[in-house]
Order: C-alpha cells, then structure tokens, then sequence
C-alpha cells in the first residue's frame, strides 16, 4: 500500500490541504476497478474544509478511501478520525 499512499501524498493539488472533487476524479482514473460503494462510505461524514469555495478532502481521508475501494471493504473502527 506504500504505492498509493506515495500517489496520493504526492499527488499535485490546489491546495496543500487535500483534494477538491477534479482531483479525486482524476487520481480515481488511475484506478478503474474500485468499488466506489466502499470508497464513498469510507468519506461519509470524515472532516473537510471548505477552500475558496471547494470542498477540500484531507489526503489522509482519500487514502483510506483509496484503500477501502481497492479491498473492497469498509473503514476499521481504528481508521475512524
């Protein structure tokens, strides 16, 4: 998993904060057979910010989503921030 989170750590973004929606889109490409379902569930209600009026997704949170789409799972009571 060191290769994705690398991917998303060093992805070029807006904002050094996190992710904006064109982004994600664009990181997700990268990954067609993901299981959006898990991916989705594993951002419900995570903390974000909102920037120049983009919603910004902390890198962390696109990591753990990243992984929970690839596995197929959903986020561990110990991923929960």
């Amino acid at each position: 998993m060191k290769e994705i989170e690398d991917k998303v750590y060093n992805f070029k973004t807006k904002n050094k904060e996190g992710f904006i929606h064109k982004e994600i889109e664009e990181l997700l490409k990268d990954y067609p057979n993901i299981n959006m379902e898990k991916f989705n569930e594993a951002l419900f209600g995570n903390t974000c910010m909102i920037i120049d009026g983009d919603l910004v997704q902390y890198h962390c949170d696109i990591y753990k989503a990243l992984i929970c789409g690839i596995k197929n799972r959903s986020l561990y009571g110990s991923e929960l921030d």
